[in-house]
């Protein structure tokens, strides 16, 4: 008998086969997926529950004390119960105090008016971290009496936010029962910053920061802050009022880079690449604290005192500075938004040079009733005369400039070696006219501007003669922050960054407001004008 063959399947029968495992592998490739999810959702819940429970074991067992909101919501409904029933040590202030103790930034600077609760956040903010061991914490002023009163105050709150929690007056030292430890000390000056040289922290408060005349100390502690603990961040804080002898330069770190109370980023080079440190400035009011509101006292002596004062104090105005040299300047009046010059007005450019210090170049338009309108600006330092002369030109794009007022200390011959700055500058094609040194020029420059600022009747109402873009940012920043010289009320005090203000002065001395009559002196109408007369600083 001979072997039959099996019929062979269909091709149909094995594509339909194949297409039924491929769906039934598509199944089970999401079902693993979808258990996978599972696994990890209940891993991220399972660990939620865990530090619920740990702040809920914190808080119970007087370990924490200390939390904001956020974490609050997180607890427990019974331990919130718990704690409600407790004594309420510290409860801050709706508004900016909640703000400064929630922040997450590295560095926050909390400050304005003066009454707003800035230093009792500042004593609260390092408790957070206290139940940590390795918490190292640093509250500093300016002076030991200053510091002496946040001691006081410290004195009531710890031992009641962290019962059993030790000072130790030697060592000006709080030890927890944790192990963390938070100090307090001052620094005058850079020589007591050396102190903490070495050290580390994860905490370091400054409280009234403005009071340093400059950032060497705020950026020299800013070495110490670091964290061999993953659990615990590190936090630069500050506080303080305008009106102090740092309020400059306190203004230009945290006030002016953003919007107040809004997050901001500041980029670092490192030799593992840039990084970003993270900066929040919370402005402060009296208004914000309700317990000094309550009583009108306080709030009327503020109101009563002289009107920078007033606006320093009371307002929290960053912006208002006792001795302005110009008061006149407003943002409001004098700073417009960029526009396209016409090309009938005439333009000139003027410059004060530093190489270590900055250079800055203003350049000018003339409108036909002589208003000044300052639309451009240079500012840089560290550029070689020639390499200057071309960034000029380059800005200019072949516009037509009718002339150039330059430091006329810049034609001096630097002895035997070479050109003078002028002629370096004018070689390369950018052209200059020395500006005016006669005797009272500085304070002949001065009036000039207060000429200008000031407001004057005109057919559209009052409004001055000089007006800024608001793309001239140096001139805008430094401008309202000239001081008066002390020695010499009616000049400015040189020590200062007036690089923008002795362009703009140059600017103005050759384009004078008529000292005869009540009119200004009209560019390219009047004939009598000739821009190349000694008087105007040529």
């Amino acid at each position: 008998m001979n072997d039959v063959e099996p019929p062979k399947p269909k091709k149909k029968k094995v594509a339909k086969a194949k297409k039924s495992a491929k769906a039934s592998i598509s199944d089970i490739t999401k079902q693993v997926q979808k258990a996978k999810d599972n696994y990890h959702n209940a891993q991220k819940k399972l660990k939620n529950k865990k530090e619920s429970l740990k702040k809920a074991d914190n808080i119970l067992e007087n370990k924490q004390n200390i939390f904001v909101e956020e974490e609050f919501d997180d607890v427990p409904p019974n331990v919130k119960e718990a704690v409600k029933e407790q004594e309420i040590i510290f409860e801050p202030n709706s508004g900016p105090q909640t703000q400064f103790l929630a922040a997450s930034e590295r560095e926050v600077f909390y400050g304005g008016a003066r009454g707003g609760g800035k230093s009792y956040a500042m004593l609260i903010d390092p408790l957070r971290y206290c139940d940590k061991q390795k918490h190292r914490g640093l509250l500093l002023r300016r002076s030991m009496p200053e510091l002496r009163d946040l001691i006081n105050h410290s004195q009531q709150l710890y031992p009641k936010a962290y019962p059993g929690a030790k000072w130790r007056e030697q060592e000006k030292e709080w030890r927890f029962p944790s192990g963390a430890k938070i100090e307090f000390g001052y620094a005058e000056n850079t020589t007591d910053a050396l102190r903490y040289q070495g050290q580390s922290y994860t905490w370091i408060g400054i409280d009234e920061l403005p009071q340093y005349p400059n950032p060497d100390i705020y950026n020299f502690l800013r070495s110490s802050l670091r964290s061999v603990d993953p659990e615990i961040p590190v936090f630069m804080r500050a506080t303080g009022n305008p009106g102090n002898v740092g309020s400059t330069w306190v203004k230009e770190m945290f006030v002016d880079p953003a919007v107040p109370n809004t997050r901001f980023d500041i980029e670092i080079q490192t030799p593992v690449g840039n990084k970003k440190i993270t900066r929040r400035f919370i402005p402060a009011k009296l208004q914000d604290n309700p317990y000094l509101m309550q009583t009108e006292d306080y709030y009327v002596m503020l109101a009563s005192l002289p009107e920078v004062q007033r606006k320093q104090f009371l307002d929290g105005d960053w912006g208002a500075y006792e001795d302005a040299a110009f008061p006149e300047f407003s943002k409001d009046v004098h700073v417009v938004e960029p526009f396209d010059i016409p090309r009938n007005w005439h333009k000139f450019r003027a410059c004060d040079w530093g190489y270590s210090s900055p250079a800055c170049v203003l350049w000018f338009a003339i409108d036909f009733d002589n208003n000044l309108w300052v639309y451009r600006e240079l500012y840089t330092k560290k550029v070689t005369a020639d390499v200057f002369a071309q960034q000029v030109l380059n800005l200019e794009h072949k516009e037509y400039i009718r002339y150039g007022v330059l430091d006329s200390s810049t034609w001096a011959r630097r002895g035997d070696v070479g050109p003078s700055i002028a002629e370096t500058m004018i070689t390369a094609g950018c052209r200059w006219r020395p500006s005016d040194r006669s005797p009272r020029s500085r304070i002949n420059g001065k009036l000039e501007i207060h000429k200008r600022l000031s407001l004057r009747e005109t057919n559209d109402g009052e409004q001055p003669s000089l007006y800024v873009f608001n793309n001239c940012i140096n001139l805008i920043r430094t401008l309202p922050l000239l001081p008066c010289d002390k020695n010499n009320p009616e000049d400015v005090d040189t020590h200062t960054e007036d690089h923008a203000y002795d362009a703009l002065r140059y600017g103005c001395m050759s384009r004078p407001i008529n000292p005869q009559g009540s009119g200004f002196s009209d560019f390219g109408h009047n004939k009598q004008y000739k821009p190349a007369d000694r008087m105007f600083g040529y």
